[in-house]
């Protein structure tokens, strides 16, 4: 049993124009994407105007066992191409023009292996495919700065207004924009044990993962501070959208790999945390979770029944006190807190640990277990000795000293300010950073690997072979995807892809030496092909 998974974290960014409310959110995203790109020059340039392959989408698909009808899906679910479901076309001019028509679907490769583009209102980074939790957290941080940079190109481009973003879930005003992760599984798992075992840990797992929030209810009507940011906007347990009816559990069953013998399990509940612990504990407890799910060792452990009277209720009651002293009830009559919950869980990913790896456990999953067991019991001890780890607590502790010094009740205009400039991604107005600058904040990972990420791909997953094929043969890429990259290669009569359906294949490992062998695109597809 270990944390290592292949995994991967999507934020949708807030953004704004300062004192112009009514400024298009879609515009400006599309400005914030093509202004990364758009610098670049040669090999790079050529590389980031590479097209995103859609063939193999299907975001219809339901992981209960059918494929919600075209017809009857909201547009917000048809992300495999054009707002229509156009999907990549067979020839390079198609591919090439499937977006340039429409500005608000820009959409860029990064040669890190992730993928910059406008999703609805929101630019959106979706990280490389990683293995440790420690790495999510990098590759995390690298879109921060991905990001930050194109904010910083537009600003520098005269004629285009200069726009603030933030890495953040709600504005506060009735709106939510996800933070997503990604786990790949076992497909023989059921998915009936997905969803029992995981509900209860979902709902829960916010006293550690929760971003904080002011205001109590999706337009923040009712003055307070909570736990979540993305609580409130969560309606049903189960089910296929992201953008209505939210579900705690998603159904989404498209895997990005071989169907038969994988399944994604898209996670729409979290929050985008600024912490690099808060998301280190996100990915690595879920990650731990999952494998107890799949061996089946959360049957009759302490984790074995903790199903939830009313599931989307309790992580409404969870989010809204902050004091981690509110009961849930759960189906059989007992009433827990979160934190007796997550304590469950934590018990019985330890034993199952134990039983399985013993002395030989390695460093990534003994530091999770080890943070997740000192977190829980600070938690319950007082939430503020957190306040250097977990968002929600360090910027509870912020506002209330604000609160302190100016008398200020929880529906002060302030506050609900200071609460947006947490997450603002520029280091000289966001106060996390600047708590980080101060030294106030935990930091897990090196400047140097951060600033390393923004352009290299991690080299223990498939997103080696894309950031370096990229980087490499740019001008030869026509599309790729998370399972394929296709090249344009002369002397052959069609597009050619790649085929990436192993996650853990086109690692360093396993084609660095041919990548370093292959000078041109074309003989890479010699190489492949055998032709």
């Amino acid at each position: 049993m270990s944390v290592r998974r292949v995994t991967g974290l999507e934020t949708e960014f807030g953004i704004s124009v300062p004192g112009d409310p009514g400024a298009n959110p879609m515009l400006l995203s599309a400005q914030i994407v093509n202004a990364y790109a758009s610098p670049a020059a040669g090999t790079m340039a050529a590389a980031l105007r590479t097209r995103w392959d859609y063939e193999d989408e299907a975001p219809l698909r339901d992981a209960r066992g059918f494929e919600l009808d075209r017809a009857r899906a909201h547009p917000s679910q048809l992300t495999d191409g054009r707002p229509g479901g156009r999907r990549s076309a067979p020839n390079a001019s198609d591919v090439a023009s499937a977006e340039t028509d429409d500005p608000t679907m820009a959409n860029v490769i990064l040669t890190n292996g992730a993928r910059l583009y406008v999703d609805h209102a929101h630019p959106e980074y979706s990280s490389p495919e990683v293995l440790t939790p420690r790495d999510a957290v990098r590759w995390d941080r690298a879109g921060e700065r991905i990001v930050l940079e194109a904010l910083r190109r537009v600003g520098a481009t005269p004629g285009l207004a200069a726009v603030t973003i933030y890495k953040n879930n709600t504005d506060g005003k009735g709106a939510s924009y996800g933070t997503h992760e990604n786990y790949l599984m076992d497909r023989a798992t059921p998915f009936s044990d997905v969803v029992r075992h995981l509900t209860p840990f979902f709902v829960s797992r916010q006293v550690f993962a929760g971003a904080g929030r002011v205001g109590i209810g999706q337009d923040s009507r009712t003055a307070g501070f909570q736990v979540s940011q993305r609580a409130d906007f969560f309606e049903v347990e189960v089910g296929l959208e992201t953008t209505m009816k939210r579900p705690i559990i998603n159904t989404r069953d498209e895997p990005h790999a071989t169907a038969e013998k994988y399944r994604r399990l898209h996670v729409i509940i979290g929050d985008a945390t600024m912490c690099e612990v808060a998301t280190l504990l996100k990915v690595g407890t879920t990650s731990l979770v999952l494998d107890a799910v799949e061996a089946g060792a959360l049957e009759g452990g302490p984790a074995g029944d903790l199903l939830l009277a009313e599931p989307v209720r309790a992580l409404h009651e969870i989010s809204h006190d902050p004091t981690l002293t509110q009961l849930v009830r759960l189906r059989d009559g007992r009433k827990l807190t979160a934190v007796q919950l997550q304590w469950a869980y934590f018990e019985a990913a330890s034993a199952f640990v134990a039983d399985r790896t013993g002395a030989d456990t390695d460093a990534d999953t003994r530091e999770v277990l080890e943070r997740w067991e000192s977190v829980l019991t600070r938690l319950e001890r007082d939430p503020f000795l957190c306040a250097r780890e977990l968002d929600w607590v360090a910027k509870l502790r912020l506002l209330e000293g604000y609160r302190s010094r100016d008398g200020l009740s929880w529906d002060h205009a302030r506050l609900q300010a200071v609460d947006l400039q947490w997450s603002d991604v520029r280091p000289e107005k966001g106060l996390y950073l600047k708590l980080a600058q101060r030294g106030q904040v935990e930091e897990l990972v090196a400047e140097e690997d951060v600033r390393r990420a923004v352009d290299h791909p991690p080299e223990d997953t498939r997103a080696y072979f894309r950031g370096e094929c990229l980087a490499r043969y740019g001008p030869r890429v026509a599309a790729a995807s998370w399972d394929s990259v296709i090249f344009d290669v002369a002397g052959r009569g069609a597009l050619q892809r790649v085929p990436t359906l192993e996650p853990l294949r086109g690692t360093r490992e396993h084609v660095g030496a041919l990548l370093d062998r292959c000078r041109t695109a074309e003989e890479l597809v010699a190489a492949l092909t055998g032709a």
